[in-house]
């Protein structure tokens, strides 16, 4: 099959990968322009832009996937099939229905839940014990065409969005194989979607991020999952921002003294600040206590909580806010 393929992050390379071994043409590749990155802001190019180069697959990149000169671009290269996996701007329906087989999607949730941007984000935020990939047409409305396939996938319990999205990256590419084989299939039937049943999951941002601790310590540890690496939850310390990742509630089994009652503590304070204990920073919640592995202050990288505390870190008794 002749396939067009629209995508962007590391999410969509294992997609990308899988087209050409299970021996399908990929024409082309739609991706979004080299963006600065890094402490140089070195102009560089997107991960699924990197992979095509090394297959020597051509590479289109458009400020906007739109206007005839785009679409003349799209037809000479012949395509059957369009495929898209994050590619990061919504297609009008003349790009979608350019390929005489039409343009399919790999969306990172069970649809119609957790339509847009940061499905995965959202699903740990929120606390869901399952999501998983759905396979779809794509139509005008935002994920909200017919579905050709879906694969649920458990949300362990100590799942961050970075984890999850590895996992689902790789179950999504073999999802679109599969779902490929079916389109090839006379007579395909597609699932229209209970759009009554839509829920949405926005673009997380640095204010999204920021910890809520008057919510539970359920809720706490799971935000902090959900926005796991990018943006990253913060809060304040010493008027400072500080991000917190590798969330603990006191019924794992590495936390070090096990359950305990609620201490009597404005959420936000700091319980203890052990830098020779697991975990290292334990703050109150409304309900209990959360504890916290790593820790992210300004101007550094991500390091062990431990080796923060033992440099100029927080103390028993501080509040985060």
């Amino acid at each position: 099959m002749r396939v067009l393929f629209w995508g962007t992050p590391h999410f969509a390379v294992p997609t990308l990968r899988a087209l050409s071994e299970e021996g399908h043409h990929v024409v082309g590749v739609v991706t979004q322009p080299d963006r600065p990155a890094g402490r140089g802001r070195t102009l560089t190019p997107s991960p699924v832009k990197q992979m095509a180069l090394e297959e020597g697959i051509p590479v289109l990149q458009p400020e906007l996937p739109r206007g005839e000169e785009f679409l003349e671009e799209l037809r000479a290269l012949d395509p059957e099939i369009s495929v898209v996996v994050a590619y990061g701007h919504i297609l009008r329906e003349d790009v979608l229905e350019l390929p005489p087989m039409g343009s399919w999607n790999v969306h990172a949730s069970l649809l119609p839940e957790l339509r847009g941007a940061a499905p995965i984000h959202w699903a740990i935020a929120r606390g869901f014990k399952e999501t998983g990939v759905t396979v779809m047409r794509m139509v005008r409305g935002m994920d909200a065409g017919p579905m050709i396939h879906q694969v649920a996938v458990e949300i362990d319990p100590d799942d961050s969005s970075t984890e999850l999205s590895i996992r689902l990256s790789e179950i999504g590419a073999q999802a679109m194989i599969e779902a490929l084989a079916f389109i090839e299939m006379a007579g395909v039937q597609v699932q229209e979607q209970d759009h009554d049943a839509a829920t949405f999951a926005p673009k997380v941002s640095r204010q999204v991020a920021r910890i809520d601790w008057s919510r539970t310590a359920r809720q706490v540890s799971d935000h902090v999952r959900g926005m796991d690496d990018v943006p990253g939850a913060w809060t304040e310390w010493q008027g400072q921002p500080l991000k917190l990742y590798g969330p603990m509630l006191q019924d794992d089994d590495r936390f070090e003294g096990g359950p305990a009652d609620p201490p009597e503590a404005t959420p936000g304070t700091v319980i203890s600040a052990d830098p020779d204990q697991m975990p290292p920073l334990v703050v109150a919640t409304a309900d209990g206590v959360v504890g916290f592995r790593q820790a992210q202050p300004p101007g550094k990288r991500r390091m062990d909580a431990a080796a923060w505390l033992r440099g100029k870190g927080a103390s028993a008794g501080d509040r985060l806010e």
